[in-house]
């Protein structure tokens, strides 16, 4: 019955699964600050080129991701179900899944970066600083890659707290290095945006080396050889069936977010840097709504595999009204750090007056990414409900804010504040949608 749900034993899972993913998310977006703010000092050129060229590491974590929300949602029933050997499975199943990713990735930042840095910009200085930047950074690709799949097995075996320990140190020593390769301290060469690039790759290869180690003797998931040679039928059907639309979706989404960086990419390079700015400062207080989808997820996976779906109901709906307060107070805590915002980075009086209608706007467009990433990411992943996201997002962002976005900057030239706000509506106008489909409670099912 919902009225018997313990609320004392939702809020201890809710706070020892989601307050440590939240620490995660926010250190992880501490890595982009940390060079926005670093390179910012250095000119506005090199924070432009840095923003542009981060785009292609969105587009390698959209095909990582998928692969990693689907392995979430099945490994969280699993764990639930508290079948083991099926996780281990699942894990070299994955492992095996993304080698090819990661190399891809690699391979066409570290050998065609001018290619990657044409798309978003015709501009050729912000080009010819991109293009350094990604031959040094493409490594990263190789060891994030696999961090983020071992990772995620820790994180549905009980580990969370080890991997939020483990992404702490990663950013301590990417903040570090930075300051030393940028500024040339400790008598080095000053290396500007390339500075940032080798403090990235490096700490991403540390991260990568204490990720193994510790998985290799904490964690109760083994990797079995055996697995990662011949990956189970079973497995890998179940995995696909929920997994392709989260793929699909992300890769809708990413790729329409990839063509509204473009759009703003040729509007000139002083929205390019306010619109750096303020990305940076979006994924940074949105990193709780993030937190809630991924440690939501979990929550409502185990006990829909331990097949308590009255209760995996009643916390759905929990997570649905934190969402809400949530991204109210993370979008207008964006409004409250627009002066400690424009005091950090020197931009023109051009960018910093896009700067402050941008971070305005981060109010509407924040509190309606977390109710959706709660839920489509989250909530309805759980029980294997993915085929939504996927046409909500593709419809959301494909028939209307890209063509509505090209047509406002490149047809009707229409300010560039205005062109901003449609783009940003994606978040919003989903929100019947997604509401209607919650309350089918079609997200409601063990799939294991």
């Amino acid at each position: 019955m919902i009225a018997l749900a313990d609320k004392r034993d939702f809020r201890e899972k809710l706070i020892r699964i989601v307050i440590p993913i939240t620490l995660q998310n926010f250190m992880f977006s501490l890595l982009p600050v940390s060079d926005i703010i670093m390179l910012g000092i250095v000119g506005q050129n090199e924070m432009s080129a840095i923003s542009l060229a981060g785009q292609f590491f969105f587009i390698f974590n959209l095909f990582l991701s998928a692969t990693v929300q689907g392995t979430s949602l099945y490994a969280a029933q699993l764990w639930g179900d508290k079948d083991h050997d099926s996780m281990e499975r699942l894990f070299g199943l994955v492992l095996l899944l993304s080698v090819p990713i990661n190399l891809a990735f690699f391979g066409v930042s570290c050998f065609a970066p001018q290619v990657v840095m044409r798309m978003y910009t015709n501009d050729p200085v912000l080009i010819g600083i991109g293009m350094d930047y990604l031959r040094i950074v493409s490594f990263s690709y190789l060891f994030d890659g696999i961090t983020q799949v071992v990772q995620i097995i820790m994180k549905n075996s009980g580990m969370i707290k080890a991997t939020t320990l483990i992404s702490g140190i990663m950013v301590f020593t990417n903040i570090v290095l930075n300051a030393i390769f940028i500024y040339g301290l400790f008598g080095l060469e000053p290396m500007g945006a390339n500075g940032a690039a080798l403090g990235t790759a490096i700490a991403c290869f540390i991260a990568m080396i204490i990720t193994l180690i510790t998985a290799t003797i904490k964690c109760v998931i083994r990797l079995r050889i055996k697995y990662l040679i011949r990956p189970s039928r079973r497995i890998t059907k179940t995995f696909f069936k929920y997994s392709i639309p989260i793929f699909a979706n992300s890769m809708s989404w990413g790729l329409g977010f990839n063509m509204i960086t473009v759009i703003i990419g040729h509007m000139g390079s002083d929205v390019v840097a306010a619109n750096a700015v303020v990305a940076v400062v979006k994924d940074l207080i949105s990193g709780f709504g993030w937190a809630l989808g991924a440690g939501g997820g979990i929550l409502v996976g185990n006990d829909l595999g331990a097949g308590n779906l009255e209760r995996a109901k009643v916390y759905g709906a929990r997570l649905c009204r934190i969402a809400i307060i949530s991204g109210l107070v993370a979008g207008l805590m964006a409004v409250l750090m627009i002066p400690g915002v424009l005091a950090i980075v020197d931009l023109n009086e051009q960018s910093s007056h896009y700067l402050v209608w941008m971070m305005v706007m981060c109010v509407y467009y924040i509190m309606g990414r977390s109710i959706n990433t709660t839920t489509i990411g989250g909530i309805f992943s759980a029980g294997g409900d993915t085929k939504f996201g996927m046409l909500c997002d593709g419809i959301t962002m494909w028939c209307f804010i890209v063509p509505a976005g090209a047509l406002c900057a490149f047809v009707f030239n229409l300010p560039v504040l205005v062109t901003y706000f449609v783009l940003n509506l994606d978040e919003i106008i989903k929100l019947p949608a997604v509401y209607m489909h919650y309350k089918k409670y079609k997200w409601v099912k063990k799939i294991v």
